[in-house]
């Protein structure tokens, strides 16, 4: 598993920017965050998609906290802060950005549509 080597809160542009020692660079919407938190909160307790979280368009992180050598606490200024980012899960949120977003959106929209 990739390990980081540089990790920058970007509070101004919203971003957490992740270097990892394979050479890949994420830069991660503090949205995108909040919205594939890996909390039991937000990912449900069984399979599936999880918790469809919207309107955190202008979400914060106030803080973060190391957590051992393996993981972030990501202290969000909507009072979540629940869920570990290990790096295993920032590196497959780097990754999978662009399909995970496609994917979200098109859940947001059929939340909007009305019921069949």
């Amino acid at each position: 598993m990739p390990q980081p080597t540089e990790i920058k809160l970007r509070l101004n542009s919203r971003l957490l920017e992740v270097h990892f020692d394979d050479g890949s660079r994420f830069e991660l919407p503090f949205e995108y965050l909040r919205v594939f938190s890996p909390s039991a909160e937000v990912k449900g307790h069984g399979g599936g998609e999880g918790v469809l979280v919207t309107g955190k368009q202008d979400v914060g992180i106030s803080s973060v906290e190391p957590v051992g050598n393996y993981a972030l606490r990501l202290f969000f200024d909507d009072g979540h802060n629940t869920g570990l980012y290990s790096w295993g899960v920032l590196h497959e949120l780097g990754s999978d950005q662009h399909a995970n977003w496609a994917r979200y959106l098109k859940r947001c929209e059929a939340a909007k549509s009305p019921a069949k």
